[in-house]
């Protein structure tokens, strides 16, 4: 790799780094190129990405970063699983280490946050964008359609009363 690549390299690592939600580090020494294939295919249906950087150049393209801190995760055989979810990254790589004993997460970063083991396991169980922006749909939609009911109820029983009188005045 020439020196013009490792730029380009450094300048598309920069911007993962600076427009990701959430950057998951991961070693993955050990793993077929079937099993890299499964964890790619699971980050794009999550709409995440997965990419494999030397670590020197990722160190570079941190500095002066808000997650430059992740820095202390990059040694080894290293995997970098990240999305502009702040959660689908953290759920694609959960998911995959339950399943794989050689996908093993260090940490990462979570906007200016660094997250340990730990954090990126919490991160993961947290709601996604859409599970939240449904949830919101819930909540708003469910009044409006009680108001509805309630609107259309007495109408109904008014309706139905009316009727009742209407056959007992024929009668």
């Amino acid at each position: 790799m020439d020196r013009a690549q490792k730029e380009k390299v450094v300048e598309e690592l920069g911007q993962i780094f600076e427009s990701s939600g959430v950057v998951v580090v991961a070693h993955y020494e050990g793993l077929t190129v079937a099993e890299m294939q499964d964890l790619r295919a699971k980050a794009r249906e999550a709409d995440a990405s997965v990419r494999v950087a030397k670590n020197r150049l990722a160190k570079i393209a941190l500095e002066g970063k808000p997650c430059e801190s992740m820095a202390q995760y990059l040694s080894g055989m290293t995997v970098l699983t990240y999305s502009e979810d702040p959660v689908a990254a953290a759920k694609v790589a959960e998911d995959f280490a339950k399943s794989n004993s050689k996908f093993e997460i260090l940490g990462g970063a979570m906007g200016e946050n660094a997250l340990d083991r730990a954090g990126v396991e919490a991160v993961s169980k947290m709601p996604s964008r859409e599970e939240l922006i449904a949830s919101i749909v819930g909540c708003i939609g469910a009044p409006a359609s009680n108001i509805a009911g309630a609107i259309g109820a007495p109408a109904s029983n008014i309706a139905g009363i009316l009727s009742t009188i209407e056959d007992k005045a024929a009668a």
